[in-house]
């Protein structure tokens, strides 16, 4: 059984719809796939016709992107309720901010650069929010930089004099979110130092105590190290262990099932009550 727990659509950052995502899930062979989009549910529906279309096991979830200090942090959110009125509160509250940070990144490279927030906006499919990786796209169309990679490599990445922050809830904020939406909360990629900052294992274990469920060890970023040391993190405080490719379509080199969770694993996930139910042949 092949198992894929993080992959994102249009309605975020990805190349794919709901819809194709799902189709492309079962051409690949998945058995299971997740859309884990950031900061939004609005995909759910479209993938979860595309699921029963295609047979395959659906897994509905959002990818919160959280703070911890300076450090960023995602927490992929499974079987939450969407109509979960403080959730749909907090996600509101940072998809504005992500879309002010878009336009001042944009205005900050309008000065070296010839780009417009129109040429952005242009990449955005409909009612997605718009991001740092829509800039990017927005760079290669104007022949800026050959794709994504090179855009955040040269402009976008957070050291970067271009760079701007935007509002995002504490990670245990964001962990009680998820619990009271009666979501499963797995802490993704932790250790991807390639990614910048990451979080210390006294935070992790705290997180763990605060009602953390799994870590997502096997993940393209991680090096063999650091998917060690997730695995011992995860044995050393009881968590599940998911594995999962981070798919956006043609927004990175990912492929779906990359990587990928035991069915064991899986099972011990979904091991626990939640709201919404995972949509299965």
């Amino acid at each position: 059984m092949l198992i894929d727990l993080h992959a994102h659509s249009q309605a975020s950052d990805g190349s794919d719809t709901p819809g194709e995502l799902v189709a492309q899930a079962h051409a690949c062979g998945l058995d299971v796939v997740a859309i884990t989009d950031h900061d939004t549910t609005d995909g759910w529906d479209e993938a979860a016709t595309a699921a029963h279309t295609h047979g395959i096991t659906l897994v509905r979830g959002i990818e919160l992107t959280c703070t911890s200090g300076d450090t960023t942090v995602h927490l992929l959110g499974y079987l939450h309720d969407p109509t979960d009125q403080a959730m749909l509160t907090e996600i509101a509250r940072a998809r504005t901010s992500r879309e002010r940070r878009a336009e001042t990144i944009t205005a900050a490279l309008a000065a070296d650069l010839t780009l417009t927030y129109e040429d952005v906006l242009a990449q955005v499919a409909p009612g997605a929010t718009v991001g740092r990786p829509h800039i990017a796209d927005a760079l290669v169309a104007r022949g800026h930089v050959v794709d994504r990679a090179e855009a955040f490599a040269r402009y976008l990445h957070d050291g970067s004099p271009y760079y701007r922050p935007h509002y995002s809830p504490d990670v245990f904020d964001g962990l009680r979110l998820i619990l009271a939406a009666k979501g499963i909360p797995v802490i993704a990629h932790p250790f991807a130092a390639r990614r910048g900052r990451i979080l210390d294992e006294r935070t992790l274990a705290d997180l763990a105590d605060a009602g953390l469920v799994g870590i997502e060890a096997h993940h393209l970023d991680h090096t063999p190290a650091q998917t060690r040391q997730a695995l011992e993190t995860a044995a050393r405080h009881r968590l599940v262990v998911t594995g999962s490719s981070d798919y956006h379509g043609t927004g990175k080199t990912h492929r779906l099932a990359d990587r990928t969770t035991d069915p064991g694993q899986f099972r011990a996930l979904l091991d626990r009550e939640t709201a919404t139910e995972v949509i299965g042949p």
